[in-house]
C-alpha cells in the first residue's frame, strides 16, 4: 500500500516538510514499510513565489477536499480556525493528524483528542512544544511509568535570545528585540513571544501531558519579559543568577493540584537551564524515579521543526501500514489547577528609599505583617549626595519561600510607605 499525505500550509516549516518528503522518499519508505505519497499542499495563494523544490501541481486552495481523501494530514498553518474544522473533518474521514499547532492544542486540545479516539486515528504533535527537541514523546511515553513532579522549560527562543543579549552584551530590551528581528528570531510584531503567550500555550500542553490532567490555557499564569530592565539583569549578575523566561509546571501538595505559570525567573548560574544561550530551548524534567532529565536543542526554525514533524509522520504512517495506534490522551488524575496566589515562590525586590534612620524598620515591619520572611537584605547608597538633601538608597531584598499572594500583598504595601520612592523591580527567584 501507499500512505497518502496531505499537507496544510507551505510556509517556512511546510516548505521544508514537503522538500524532505519529496527528496527522502526512499529512506522514509524504508522506515515506514510503505511509500509515502504527498498528494497535495493546501495554500491560500497558489500563485505566490515559492521554493523551486515545491511542484506547482501539488498546490491547491481546496483544503477540505484534500483532508477528506488522504491517510495522514500534516498541519503547519497555525491558528484556530479554519484549522480546527479541517482537522476534525480529516479525522472524521479516517485520517490521522500530525500538527505543530500549539495554540490550537492549548486552547482546544480535548476536542481533537476526543475526535481522534472516536474515529480510531492518531494525533501526534511533537513539533508543537519545542521544535526539534523530543519532549512530548518522552513525557507521555517514556515517563508513563514514572511520576513527574516538575517541568521547567525555556520554550521560546525569541525571549531567550533577548535576555541572553541583555546579559552578555549589556543591550537594552528594545535593542535586543531589534537584533532578534534582524536575525529572524522574532516576528515584526513580537508580542506573542515577549508577552509570554507562546510559552504559555506550550506550558499548558506540557502540564497536561506530565500530570495526566487537562490544563486549560486560561489557567496558565502568564507574564512576559517587557518589564525586565538592564538594572534587573545587573542585579541578577550581582547575585550570581541569570534571568530567563521560564514555563514552570509542577505538582503541588497541601492542597493537591498542579501549578502552571510563565514568568521571568532568576535562576542560579549553576543550574543547567542557566547555560542555555541564544535562541536555543531546553526543558528540565524532574521525575520521582528517573530523577532530573534535560532536553536541549533548537526550538524553532524550518529544518529542525520539520524534522520533528516527519518523526510524527513516520509513526502515524507505520500504524496505517502495520496496524495499531499511538498513545491516547491520559487525564485520569484530573487534578485541579491551583491559582497563582497559592503558589510557593520567592521574590527578589529592589526598593528606592530614603536613606535615614527608621527606614529599614518600617520595611521589615511590612514583611512581618504579611508573614513573609527575609532571607537577605542589602543596602546601596546612591552615589555622591549632598548632606543637606534627603539621601537616597536602594534596598535589595530576597525573601524566603512564601505564598505568591502574600508576597504580592507585601510589595503592594511597601509601595505605599512614605519612605519608599518606588518599587524599582520585582522578580521571582527559582525555588528548590
Amino acid at each position: 500500500m501507499t500512505v497518502r499525505v496531505g499537507l496544510l500550509g507551505c510556509g517556512v516549516v511546510g516548505t521544508e516538510v514537503a522538500r524532505l518528503l519529496l527528496t527522502q522518499g526512499d529512506e522514509l519508505a524504508a522506515r515506514v514499510g510503505a511509500p509515502l505519497e504527498l498528494t497535495g499542499i493546501a495554500v491560500r495563494r497558489p500563485d505566490r513565489r515559492r521554493d523551486p523544490a515545491i511542484p506547482a501541481h501539488l498546490l491547491t486552495t481546496d483544503a477540505e477536499a484534500l483532508v477528506a481523501d488522504v491517510d495522514v494530514v500534516v498541519e503547519v498553518v497555525g491558528g484556530i480556525e479554519p484549522v480546527r474544522s479541517l482537522l476534525l473533518r480529516a479525522m472524521a474521514s479516517g485520517a490521522s493528524v500530525v500538527t505543530a499547532n500549539k495554540a490550537l492544542l492549548a486552547e482546544d486540545g480535548p476536542t481533537l483528542y476526543e475526535a481522534a479516539a472516536e474515529h480510531g486515528v492518531d494525533l501526534y504533535f511533537e513539533a508543537a512544544v519545542a521544535g526539534a527537541i523530543p519532549i512530548v514523546r518522552p513525557v507521555r511515553e517514556s515517563l508513563a511509568g514514572d511520576r513527574v513532579e516538575r517541568v521547567l522549560g525555556i520554550v521560546n527562543g525569541t525571549t531567550n535570545y533577548v535576555l541572553d543579549q541583555m546579559h552578555s552584551t549589556g543591550a537594552g530590551f528594545d535593542d535586543a528585540v531589534e537584533q532578534a528581528q534582524a536575525l529572524g528570531y522574532a516576528e515584526a510584531d513580537p508580542t506573542a513571544d515577549v508577552e509570554g503567550f507562546d510559552a504559555a500555550a506550550k506550558a499548558a500542553i506540557l502540564a497536561s501531558l506530565a500530570f495526566h490532567t487537562r490544563v486549560p490555557l486560561e489557567r496558565v499564569h502568564r507574564e512576559g519579559i517587557t518589564g525586565v530592565t538592564a538594572a534587573d539583569v545587573a542585579a541578577a549578575r550581582a547575585s550570581d543568577t541569570v534571568v530567563k523566561l521560564l514555563a514552570i509546571c509542577e505538582r503541588t501538595t497541601d492542597p493537591d493540584g498542579v501549578s502552571v505559570r510563565v514568568h521571568p525567573t532568576m535562576i542560579p548560574r549553576d543550574h543547567p537551564l542557566a547555560s542555555v544561550r541564544g535562541a536555543f530551548n531546553a526543558v528540565f524534567v524532574e521525575a520521582a524515579a528517573a530523577g532530573p532529565l534535560m532536553f536541549y536543542g533548537q526550538g524553532a526554525g524550518g529544518t529542525p521543526t520539520a524534522g520533528a514533524v516527519l518523526g510524527d509522520l513516520v509513526s502515524a504512517a507505520r500504524h496505517r501500514v502495520h496496524g495499531g495506534l499511538g498513545p491516547r490522551e491520559s487525564r485520569y488524575a484530573d487534578l485541579p489547577t491551583r491559582p497563582m496566589g497559592e503558589v510557593l515562590t520567592r521574590y527578589h525586590v529592589r526598593l528606592d528609599v530614603e536613606d535615614r534612620p527608621g527606614v529599614l524598620e518600617q520595611v521589615a515591619r511590612v514583611f512581618a505583617e504579611h508573614e513573609v520572611s527575609i532571607e537577605t537584605l542589602r543596602q546601596t547608597v546612591a552615589g555622591e549626595q549632598d548632606d543637606q538633601a534627603t539621601r537616597r538608597a536602594t534596598l535589595t531584598i530576597v525573601t524566603h519561600t512564601a505564598r505568591d499572594a502574600a508576597l504580592g500583598a507585601t510589595v503592594d504595601a511597601l509601595a505605599k510607605l512614605d519612605v519608599v520612592d518606588a518599587v524599582a523591580s520585582v522578580l521571582r527567584v527559582m525555588s528548590d
